[in-house]
């Protein structure tokens, strides 16, 4: 599967324009993408990250990694994803950087999101969904979640995102109302981010294989 990844990761690459400031995501699919674009540094300005592991992977590159907030809008966001539904819909948050990954696709104009063929599903759910959360928060929004959803909410225990929160993944779900889903667990006090992009899903679906496939 890392050959399925490493093509889906070098094919992003053919929309990387000169001159441009990429929004990075995170992930073992990313990092593929991260070494092709350390490759053709000289042509892009910068990179915006979503997380420290890819802020230092790109850095060691000698990409220069800039805040978001001085990048402003962005033409580019290539990111992973733990599962894709027929609509670009997806589950994100495996490596549990979401939040800043919802935030970067929420600021780029185009979204190219690259997996490998195991992560396209025909209803998101199978993957558990993660769920950051301030912490004293945890309990609480589990409970909301449990109601809410009938799924199981697990706390992702030792696991601290970037942002100081924590994880609960959700397990046991089978999510045909994407939007309705995001929007409702957005309203839960405590609740930072979800792992759902689908108010704001895909443009562009990669998925490696020889040749790669583009959706």
């Amino acid at each position: 599967m890392s050959e399925a990844k490493r093509l889906a990761g070098e094919k992003a690459i053919d929309y990387v324009e000169d001159g441009m400031v990429v929004g990075v995501g995170t992930g073992s699919t990313v990092a593929y993408f991260i070494d092709a674009l350390g490759r053709i540094r000289d042509r892009i300005a910068g990179a915006v990250s979503s997380s420290e592991q890819s802020t230092a992977r790109l850095k060691a590159l000698g990409i220069e990694v800039l805040d978001a907030n001085a990048a402003g809008p962005l033409k580019l966001y290539v990111d992973g994803a733990d599962e894709c539904d027929p609509h670009k819909r997806l589950i994100k948050g495996g490596g549990a950087a979401l939040t800043r990954e919802k935030i970067i696709a929420e600021a780029s104009e185009t979204f190219v999101c690259i997996i490998d063929p195991a992560k396209r599903v025909p209803v998101l759910g199978r993957f558990p969904l993660p769920v950051e959360v301030i912490p004293m928060a945890r309990s609480l929004v589990a409970r909301r979640i449990l109601a809410l959803t009938g799924g199981q909410p697990v706390w992702r225990d030792g696991v601290v995102t970037d942002n100081g929160n924590w994880i609960l993944d959700v397990h046991n779900l089978a999510i045909t109302d994407p939007v309705a889903m995001e929007t409702a667990l957005n309203q839960i006090p405590g609740v930072v981010s979800v792992g759902l992009f689908a108010r704001r899903p895909a443009d562009i679906v990669i998925v490696g294989g020889e040749p790669p496939q583009v959706l």
